[in-house]
């Protein structure tokens, strides 16, 4: 007998014994012998009961998730010597991790060869990918040592409990008993952040001020309403007859829900920030994630809600967060009736960006629309633009872009230079 891919020999019992089942289970299956050599030499056992009890404490308390119902033991006689045999299966909840290591390359083994080895974060998240499907929410998360103590607090003062059995109902823990990337969200250890801003002016040169949130989505969502509270100033009051009526610079509810769909909607399987910048005429809010796949951007704007992240849209419901799924947009638009500018929803392949002017900026010239207002900003910034610069700033198709240019020339509002491959549009 040889040692292979998929057979180990052991002399006795020993520690890292988790490790060569963990390895087997994450791969292809295979069999431990113990009481063999390296060289294949049968050594025996001489108390191979109590080996096996040995071998069936350890890698139930040390490897995660269950892994009982993929191993099992047997004492055979092998030239009329016990002998201990451990047969692994490929387990269906991979990855299959050391307790005390998590979901890491250093708590991942995979065999190679006759040797099991660390797995790279490569195949740890395939694996996961591969048992759990595409849901990020559900996906079991990579870090396994989560505490809850602002969701606590935050389910503590809607009434809510907030026990194991919640945190699995909810879809915090999944079927196995493993945190989920829901769970990773909600904890203190969330690795997403914001990033926050304030610029001199309208343009991003100068900063006033800056901030990093992080931990919890809830104590992240907490920091970065305070902050912009802070900074959405009462402006000069109303007074209609004898009753004074204090203005704020944005509409409270159209702040709110902007931030609550930039965090429900975000895609959380992209690194990156969430990006908040405050500017003197406008705050523009950018979350990774575009339109998801068979939306258009006119049925978001019809009200039509498609949840990326629906488990977090419930518990944010439960919370009464939000009060229905879908309204956040509408609302937006319905808090600017009265203001002299609209709101603005862009979308690109892996961004959604809104932007809300300040009640008292100026309103758009008549008969300009906010697209051609975006072209004009554009060219004051470079001179001159073309057809596909038009294009990449609207988020719109050749043959839109060419029409919206084409009537802004002919409004006067551009000029046109040049002709064919070589047309630039100027002010």
């Amino acid at each position: 007998m040889k040692e292979t891919e998929r057979i180990q020999f052991k002399r006795q019992f020993v520690n890292d014994l988790n490790k060569e089942v963990i390895a087997f289970a994450n791969t292809n299956g295979g069999e431990i012998f113990i009481g063999i050599e390296d060289n294949g030499a049968v050594a025996g056992l001489s108390d191979p009961e109590a080996v096996e009890l040995q071998c069936v404490n350890h890698i139930s308390s040390t490897v995660k998730p269950d892994i009982s119902m993929f191993v099992k033991y047997e004492r055979i006689l092998l030239e009329k010597k016990e002998v201990l045999k451990i047969t692994v299966n490929k387990g269906s909840m991979s990855p299959y991790y050391l307790s005390s290591k998590g979901i890491r390359p250093e708590g991942v083994y995979v065999r190679l060869g006759t040797a099991s080895v660390p797995a790279t974060e490569t195949a740890i998240l395939s694996m996961i990918k591969e048992t759990t499907g595409d849901s990020f929410e559900e996906t079991r998360s990579l870090n396994q040592k989560l505490t809850f103590v602002q969701a606590e607090q935050e389910f503590f003062a809607a009434g809510l409990p907030f026990a194991e059995a919640q945190k699995r109902s909810l879809g915090l823990i999944c079927r196995d008993g493993c945190y989920t990337n829901l769970g990773l969200l909600l904890s203190d250890q969330c690795e997403h952040k914001i990033k926050f801003a304030v610029f001199e002016g309208t343009e991003k040169e100068v900063f006033k001020d800056r901030h990093e949130f992080s931990g919890s989505l809830f104590r992240q969502l907490d920091d970065l309403m305070k902050m912009l509270d802070h900074y959405n100033k009462l402006s000069s009051p109303r007074i209609e007859k004898i009753k004074r009526t204090d203005i704020r610079d944005y509409p409270a509810e159209a702040i709110r829900e902007a931030v609550l769909n930039a965090f429900i909607h975000r895609d959380y399987g992209l690194y990156g920030y969430t990006l908040v910048s405050v500017f003197d005429d406008r705050i523009e809010i950018v979350s990774l994630g575009g339109l998801m796949r068979g939306v258009e951007m006119s049925d978001i704007m019809l009200g039509i809600s498609y949840l990326r992240n629906k488990r977090l849209a419930e518990i944010f419901y439960r919370l009464h967060f939000i009060e229905a799924y879908g309204t956040g947009i509408s609302k937006i638009k319905k808090a600017y009736t009265k203001c002299k500018k609209a709101p603005v929803f862009e979308c690109s392949a892996n961004a959604f960006k809104v932007t809300l002017p300040k009640m008292t900026a100026a309103p758009l010239p008549a008969g300009q629309t906010d697209r051609e207002t975006l072209v004009l900003d554009l060219i004051r910034q470079r001179g001159e633009i073309g057809r596909s610069d038009a294009e990449k700033i609207l988020n719109v198709s050749t043959p839109t872009a060419t029409r919206i240019l084409t009537g802004m020339a002919q409004k006067g509002l551009i000029k046109r230079i040049g002709s064919a491959r070589n047309t630039r549009y100027t002010l």
